[in-house]
């Protein structure tokens, strides 16, 4: 019989308390580090910048969070994205949508004109009330009604829940870094409502393509992005064919059928029109739409080296690339009577794959050989020739360069390093577009943590709501409200129309009048006027009343924009919270700027006072002296009270600082 010697005992004890340590602790290990003391960072200002770039604003305890759990194993648990999320999940409740399959939506959510279309059908309106008369009101409440009847909802009602949804999720998500992620991977693949045939999938599409494959390998994202109905609709693909030996048949067939009809028949003009096109042969009905988008904008980049010869063969091998026909008032109901007609089962043996909503149809698939950037298709590959396309798009190194230098712009600066996309590509290619190590790849580096990077992006008008809410603690109960103001800002989610999605540099946002309206957005949330959202102001300093404005606005500085250097913002906020009439002279300033005019951009540079932009500091400093007089004449110090704090809030969330990230 063995013995075991004490100390064994006492070394495999103090091993199993390592690993069980390891593993319990609640942070998950990481096993790189960041370089970030190499820039004279300390803890806390790394920690800043992080929560600056992964996160959609720090909440008031998050540096100190970051921090007791070690930046690295931080950045690790955010990659990883498995934290509860139940109070979120408590929030998104009351959106049933959500959890919806596309057929589901597609059977509740049916789109404006097929209930019309059935309501007619089924004389439940006459169709002559359809036009313009002087009594809309009785067809709208027809309309409503048959609605009604039938169970089904207004399309809006589908718009609102992904929009409260996608604002809900970004201000309370614990996994903030996927939801960055999402809003960013989204954007790269954008798809828009402003396209109303895809309305009803975009909400699976992001759900389910992007949300689900954020941090995984680039040839999954963008395969499921491929195959999504809702981008197959946007960018035309659903309806690409071409001619192959099944058409030509068919063809043949549809030919001769109709010959023989003629001949029994007295002359149909109708039927010698169908026949004179048959035996003109049906023009295949390519779209390059998507085949050119997915190189230029996914993938490859405009300058990938691809040549439109590559675009139309490419369109070519995605012919037949389509939606599985779903629900009665599905798209593709020529697709539904074939696989009524033939079984499933039989379509698939001639090669057509049905995988979720997504549909390749072997009758409307190009079967002849193509060559697409150097690589040949041989003649009758099906499906596989698109599944084929895909990686070698995802895996080229145009792609490598191009996904690389997007990431870069968005976490790092406008202009990105050379150096640093040149590690991130040599990541990609390596561990095979893998995105977590993509991004631990950018964060390991020394200039993800320069001076120059820090603070160096500028908000969204969507992030600059969204770190308003975490950084005030406030509870959103109406995320329309909010919404509202994030589209007066100039950015109105989900309605971007351009497949390049909204642009990710500074000078895109920033100019007169979108700084103008974020100074009223400021002043309108701090000041509670946004409807649907309370906070706490004096909470947030722990309930200490401040003894003054001046007293307030270096304390609600460092809690609203920790870890930075204030300063120079408090210096130029001074005489702005001394004036008591600032909303009136913002808004004054704002109708002389024509706060509608988006085209004066102004550069971002770190530290300048052009973030104001010099026209709009002229004009508030003239709104200031026009009405200085009979306002605070005696220079007194105004006495405190929470409308006071609200105004300094207000101008802190306004002020170009805080419009940094």
């Amino acid at each position: 019989m063995r013995i075991f010697q004490p100390y064994s005992c006492l070394s495999l004890f103090l091993s199993v308390i390592v690993v069980f340590l390891s593993f319990n602790n609640g942070y998950a290990q990481s096993s790189f580090k960041m370089p970030y003391k190499k820039s004279g960072l300390t803890e806390k200002q790394a920690a800043a910048h992080l929560l600056d770039r992964f996160t959609f604003g720090s909440t008031p305890d998050g540096i100190e969070e970051v921090v007791n759990m070690g930046l690295a194993n931080w950045f690790q648990q955010q990659l990883d994205g498995n934290l509860p999320d139940d109070s979120l999940t408590q929030k998104l409740k009351e959106f049933d949508a959500l959890k919806m399959s596309n057929e589901e939506i597609v059977t509740n959510f049916p789109r404006n004109f097929e209930v019309l279309a059935q309501a007619i059908k089924e004389s439940y309106i006459n169709k002559d009330s359809v036009k313009p008369t002087e009594d809309k009101a009785r067809y709208k409440e027809q309309v409503k009604e048959f609605m009604k009847q039938k169970g089904y909802r207004p399309e809006q009602d589908l718009v609102n829940q992904l929009i409260c949804q996608k604002i809900l999720s970004a201000a309370y998500s614990n996994n903030q870094l996927h939801e960055v992620l999402t809003d960013f991977w989204f954007n790269h693949f954008n798809v828009s409502f402003t396209k109303s045939e895809c309305l009803q999938f975009i909400l699976a599409y992001e759900r389910d393509a992007i949300r689900k494959h954020v941090t995984g390998k680039f040839y999954d994202i963008l395969l499921a992005t491929a195959q999504s109905p809702a981008m197959l609709i946007y960018l035309d693909n659903f309806s690409s064919s071409g001619t192959n030996e099944e058409a030509d048949i068919q063809q043949q067939k549809n030919q001769k059928k109709l010959e023989a009809q003629l001949q029994n028949e007295t002359i149909d003009s109708n039927k010698v029109k169908i026949l004179q096109k048959l035996k003109r042969g049906n023009p295949a009905g390519l779209n390059e739409n998507y085949a050119r988008e997915v190189m230029e904008l996914h993938t490859l980049g405009v300058d990938g080296g691809y040549t439109q010869t590559d675009v139309t063969q490419a369109a070519r091998v995605l012919t037949g690339w389509t939606i599985f026909p779903m629900g009665q008032h599905g798209t593709n109901k020529d697709i539904l009577k074939k696989i009524e007609k033939e079984g499933e089962q039989n379509l698939t043996v001639k090669g057509y794959i049905h995988q979720g909503d997504f549909l390749f149809a072997m009758n409307k698939h190009d079967d002849k050989e193509k060559k697409v950037l150097g690589n040949t298709f041989v003649g009758g590959g099906g499906y596989q020739e698109g599944v084929q396309l895909m990686s070698i798009l995802a895996h080229h190194p145009s792609t490598a360069k191009f996904i690389c230098k997007k990431i870069a712009t968005h976490f790092v600066s406008d202009i990105p390093p050379q150096s640093l996309i040149d590690k991130m590509v040599s990541s990609f290619i390596k561990n095979d577009g893998d995105i977590k190590k993509i991004l631990i790849t950018m964060v390991s580096s020394p200039e993800f943590w320069t001076p120059d990077a820090l603070r160096e992006k500028t908000k969204s008008p969507f992030e600059l709501a969204i770190s308003t809410v975490r950084s005030l603690k406030a509870d959103v109960k109406k995320p329309l409200a909010l919404n509202n103001w994030i589209t007066k800002m100039g950015q109105q989610i989900y309605y971007y129309q351009a497949p390049t999605g909204f642009p990710d540099k500074g000078v895109y946002w920033i100019n007169t009048g979108s700084l103008l309206n974020r100074m009223n957005f400021g002043l309108a949330i701090a000041g509670q006027k946004v409807q649907g959202m309370s906070f706490n102001l004096m909470a947030l300093n722990n309930n200490h009343e401040p003894e003054s404005a001046e007293a307030a606005l270096p304390t609600y500085c460092k809690l609203i924009m920790p870890e930075r250097n204030i300063e120079a913002t408090i210096k130029r906020l001074v005489p702005l919270i001394k004036d008591p009439s600032i909303q009136h002279k913002i808004n004054t300033a704002a109708k002389a700027n024509n706060i509608n005019d988006n085209t004066t951009e102004i550069t971002n540079t770190p530290g300048s006072d052009e973030m104001f932009g010099m026209d709009a500091q002229k004009k508030i400093k003239n709104a200031e002296l026009k009405t200085q007089q009979g306002i605070n004449k005696t220079g007194e110090q105004q006495a405190f009270d929470s409308q006071i704090l609200s105004q300094v809030v207000g101008i802190i969330i306004g002020c170009p600082e805080f419009q940094r990230k």
